[in-house]
Parts: C-alpha cells; structure tokens; sequence
C-alpha cells in the first residue's frame, strides 16, 4: 500500500481504537482514505489486487460500517455494507476471515428489523453461507425476528441485555429503533382498543420505564395527554 494511504490507514486505526474513540477524525480520515481508495482502484478492486491490500482496505470498510452507526448515519452504512459483500463474496477464498464479518452481518440484520424489511430480511439470511447461521451474530437477530412475528415483545425488551458481544453501541442503537417500532405497533393497536389507559399502565405497555418518557411518545404520537404531564393520571387518544 502507498504511503499516501498507509498513513491515514494508521491514524484511522489509533483513532477508532482509542479510548474514547475520535469519530469526528474517523469521519474525517475515511473520506480521506474512499478517495484514496478509489484512486489505488482498491474500493473497486480488480483480480490483480495484493492480498495485503484488500485486507487492508477491507478493514477500511469495516471501520467505516461501524463508524456509520456511531455516527447514526444509516445510508452510510448500507453503502460501507454493501461495499464490503465483494470482499466478503468473491475473495472469501483468497483473503484471511474477518472477525468483523459475523458482527456485520448480524448488525445488517438488526437494521432490516428496525426498518420492517421482513422479506430482505429473509432473502438475506439466504444469502448467508451456512457457516454463518451458527454464528451467535446472526441467530440473535433470527431470534428477534421469530419474536416479533409471535408477538412476544417483552422477550425482545429483555433482549436489550444481551448485546452484541464487543459491539455493545452498535447494537444499542438499532435495539432502541426496534423499541421505537414496536411501540408505534403497540400504540397503534392500543388506539384502537382504548379510549384512554392509566399512565402506570401505558407505560408498561409500551415497554417505559415511567410516566414521563411515556409521554414523551405520547406527544409524537395521536396520544395526549388530557393536562400537562398527565395530571389526571391518564393518557388519551386524540379525537
């Protein structure tokens, strides 16, 4: 690899390694490094790319995927993803295995559930060598999905405490937009069932863990309040 790319390669491995990790100088370095990239015909690689660098450049792209999370910049995510199928597809014999891969995929997956694609999600899982299935990366969003279709929502609630090992944020941050969707189902079918609940109850129902962040939801929501916060105790639908 050139020095023009070795360099930021390394500044972008101290960055995201450090502790607290820099993601404005991340952010920074991996537009540096996708321009760089590009310009070595490495992002687009041809067959008569260096092992060395691939691997090299593949890890870019992981960082990057990761970062995108972090950064809550979920387009880029799907292109960091979708970038990386080519090292992951057609030089899976030729490159080392990646420890990022099954995290990847399993965060994919967490991203799709969040976004209700329940077919690409099922087309993606597929997809996926059957070396992978086993990984506990891709059986914990299968998981999910089962619960979601069962309605088994307090299991995907507990499921919070069991993060994804090592990509605790990552995995943080789609569980939370997963929260965010099932409690629009819930809310939903909660506004056809009832013409007002107790906060306590509400709350509890919408998976809360008080009054206050219930409504909260509540407010973006066709739910309100019936007095400021609640007074009465209770939450309305709007009419």
């Amino acid at each position: 690899m050139s020095q023009a790319l070795a360099q930021p390669y390394q500044q972008l491995r101290r960055a995201w390694e450090s502790r607290p990790q820099d993601i404005p100088k991340c952010g920074q370095l991996l537009t540096q490094l996708k321009l760089g990239l590009i310009e070595a015909g490495l992002l687009f690689p041809q067959a008569s790319a260096n092992t060395s660098d691939l691997e090299i450049t593949r890890e870019i792209l992981e960082i990057g995927a990761f970062w995108s999370i972090i950064a809550k910049d979920i387009s880029s995510f799907d292109r960091y993803y979708a970038q990386l199928q080519t090292f992951y597809t057609d030089y899976a014999g030729t490159l080392k295995a990646s420890s990022r891969e099954a995290p990847l995929q399993g965060l994919n997956l967490l991203r799709l559930l969040t976004q209700n694609r329940i077919a690409e999600f099922h087309t993606t899982i597929e997809g996926l060598p059957s070396s992978s299935l086993s990984s506990p990366y891709i059986q914990h969003p299968v998981n999910l999905e089962r619960w979601l279709m069962e309605g088994s929502y307090s299991k995907v609630w507990n499921a919070r405490k069991e993060p994804l090992p090592g990509y605790e944020q990552e995995y943080g941050y789609f569980m939370e937009s997963l929260m965010g969707t099932i409690r629009d189902e819930i809310a939903s079918c909660g506004e056809n069932a009832y013409e007002s609940l107790p906060l306590n109850d509400a709350a509890t129902l919408l998976f809360f863990n008080s009054p206050n962040d219930l409504l909260q939801f509540a407010q973006q929501a066709t739910w309100l309040g019936n007095q400021p916060f609640g007074s009465d105790n209770h939450v309305y639908q709007e009419t």
